[in-house]
């Protein structure tokens, strides 16, 4: 069984698109019989795909660092919740373990955590496949920024291709089930 990494907003944002679009994460990681690893809270688009998914009988697994643990907002209903020291730690926990690794809408966070996984699958930390859930073209911004990347020198065009930025469901399966990792970055003066 696949677990898939979901990175997301702990606001719902202003469109119910965001709302919607959750909603069918959820219920697509469910169907596809797969569980959802997250960042184990109960508020925004992280409650609602936590709560979809655990409504179709799917398994949920989230990572919260303890101060957050203490604040309240770690949902109360998961099939596991890892405590975890620091933030740190969460994203490392989350890539350990998941198989795939994707970002709904979200704020600074959210892109933190998935450039992150991106990054680390370039230096061969991360074998997992990276996708930005384009969800009314909210990641459009970030397509043009790595192509930009690729024009200038910054990321090989081969990298570029192993990030999908889509709002198909379709054409994110394919991208999982053919996912070949990167090579290992090597560096030359």
């Amino acid at each position: 069984m696949k677990r898939i990494a979901v990175y997301c907003g702990a606001s719902k944002g202003k469109n119910p698109i965001y709302e919607d679009y959750a909603v069918k994460l959820a219920k697509w990681i469910t169907d596809a019989q797969c569980e959802l690893v997250y960042g184990g809270g109960k508020v925004g688009l992280m409650g609602i795909v936590a709560d979809t998914v655990l409504d179709h009988g799917g398994k949920v697994i989230g990572v919260m660092p303890q101060f957050l643990v203490d604040r309240e907002i770690a949902h109360d209903q998961l099939s596991r919740l890892v405590v975890v020291n620091d933030m740190d730690e969460r994203k490392k926990k989350m890539m350990d373990l998941s198989d795939c690794c994707m970002a709904l809408p979200g704020g600074p966070g959210t892109l933190e955590e998935i450039s992150e996984a991106i990054s680390w699958a370039r230096l061969g930390e991360n074998a997992s496949p990276c996708i930005f859930l384009n969800v009314n073209g909210y990641y459009d911004l970030i397509g043009r920024f790595f192509d930009q990347m690729v024009d200038e020198g910054f990321l090989s065009s081969e990298d570029r291709k192993k990030v999908l930025i889509s709002d198909s469901f379709d054409e994110i399966k394919t991208f999982i089930e053919t996912y070949v990792p990167p090579h290992v970055r090597t560096y030359s003066k």
